[in-house]
C-alpha cells in the first residue's frame, strides 16, 4: 500500500510538471506591433512658368508617385520552445515503473501463489501422513486389543485347566493316601484282631470257652444280636444324617462302630467308603451326633458292630 501511494505522488507531480511547462510560453508578454503609410499633409501646387513663347505644349506632369508603403519589419520569430523531453522521460520511467511494478507483481503473486500451493500439498500431505498414522495406530490398537484378549482368554482357559488339573491331581492323591491309609488301618486292625483273638482265645480257653479250635468269636459262648437290631441302630442313626448333596446311585457307606457298655460311642471308621466322601463323612456326623446307642433284647450293647448306610435305604 505504501508502494502504490508513493508511485502515484510520483505520477501526480510529473502529470503537474508537464502541464506546467506545456502552458508557460502563452503567459509570456507580447510586443504590440502597428503599420502606417506617410502621406503629405497637404497638397502642393507647382508655380507657374515665365511667359515666353509657349513653348511647345508640355508635357503632362507625371502625377506623383505614391509613397509606398512601408511594410512594418516582420516580427523576429520567437524561437520555438524546445519540447520537454523531461516529462516524456518522467512518463517513460512512469510506465517502466509501473512495468516493473507490474512484473514484480506478478512475480511475486506467482511466488506466492507457488508458496500457497507448496504449503496446501504440504498440509494435505501432512493431513494424509496424520490420518494413515492415526488409522494405522487405530488398527495397531485393535490388533493389539484382540491379541491381548486371545492372550488373556488363551490364559483364563490355561489357568482352568491347570486348576481342573490340579483339582484332579490332589483328589487323586487324596485318594491314594486314604487308600494307603485305609490299607494301613486294616493292616493294623486286622494285626491288632489277630492279636487280640489269639489273647481272648487263650485267655478263653484258660477260663474254660466252648468254641471249637476254629472258632472266630471272642465269647465263652456262641451269641449275639437279635435280628432286628441292626436294624434298630440305623434307624437310630440315620435321622442325625444330613446330607444336601445328590448322589450318583445307591452306594453304601459300611462304618465300624465301636461302643462302651453302656452304649456310648467311643470310636467309628469307615470299612467300605461308598466312593463318595461327602456321604461318608455325614454317615460318621450322624453317628458323632447320636453319642449312645440302645441296647439289645438282652439288655446289652455289642461292642463293636459294623452298620451300612445307603442314601436310598
Amino acid at each position: 500500500m505504501g508502494r502504490a501511494w508513493l508511485v502515484a505522488g510520483v505520477a501526480h507531480l510529473a502529470l503537474f510538471l508537464a502541464l506546467g511547462l506545456a502552458t508557460a510560453w502563452k503567459i509570456q508578454p507580447q510586443t504590440m506591433q502597428a503599420e502606417a503609410e506617410l502621406w503629405s499633409a497637404v497638397p502642393k501646387a507647382a508655380a507657374p512658368k515665365l511667359q515666353e513663347p509657349p513653348p511647345p505644349p508640355p508635357k503632362p506632369e507625371p502625377k506623383p508617385e505614391p509613397i509606398p508603403k512601408t511594410k512594418p519589419p516582420k516580427p523576429t520569430p520567437e524561437p520555438e520552445p524546445k519540447p520537454d523531453n523531461s516529462l516524456r522521460d518522467a512518463q517513460i520511467a512512469l510506465e517502466k515503473k509501473k512495468l516493473e511494478d507490474q512484473k514484480k507483481k506478478e512475480a511475486a503473486d506467482r511466488q506466492r501463489k507457488a508458496l500457497e500451493k507448496k504449503n496446501r500439498e504440504a498440509e494435505e500431505k501432512a493431513a494424509k501422513d496424520k490420518a494413515d498414522k492415526e488409522k494405522a495406530l487405530k488398527d495397531k490398537a485393535v490388533k493389539d486389543k484382540a491379541a491381548q484378549e486371545k492372550a488373556a482368554q488363551e490364559k483364563k482357559e490355561l489357568d482352568k485347566k491347570k486348576a481342573t488339573e490340579k483339582v484332579k491331581d490332589d483328589e487323586k492323591k487324596r485318594q491314594q493316601e486314604q487308600a494307603r491309609q485305609e490299607a494301613k488301618d486294616k493292616a493294623d486292625d486286622a494285626m491288632a484282631d489277630a492279636s487280640r483273638k489269639e489273647q481272648m482265645q487263650r485267655i478263653q480257653g484258660m477260663a474254660g470257652a466252648s468254641g471249637g479250635p476254629n472258632a472266630a468269636g471272642s465269647a465263652l459262648q456262641s451269641s449275639g444280636p437279635s435280628a432286628s437290631y441292626a436294624g434298630r441302630l440305623v434307624g437310630r442313626i440315620k435321622p442325625n444324617i444330613t446330607y444336601p448333596g445328590d448322589v450318583v446311585g445307591n452306594p453304601r457307606a459300611e462304618v465300624e462302630v465301636r461302643v462302651a457298655p453302656d452304649g456310648t460311642i467311643t470310636s467309628r471308621r469307615i470299612v467300605q467308603s461308598s466312593g463318595n466322601k461327602a456321604w461318608d463323612d455325614a454317615v460318621l456326623r450322624a453317628i458323632d451326633k447320636t453319642e449312645i446307642l440302645p441296647k439289645d433284647t438282652d439288655g446289652r450293647v455289642p461292642p463293636f458292630i459294623v452298620l451300612g448306610f445307603r442314601p436310598l435305604d
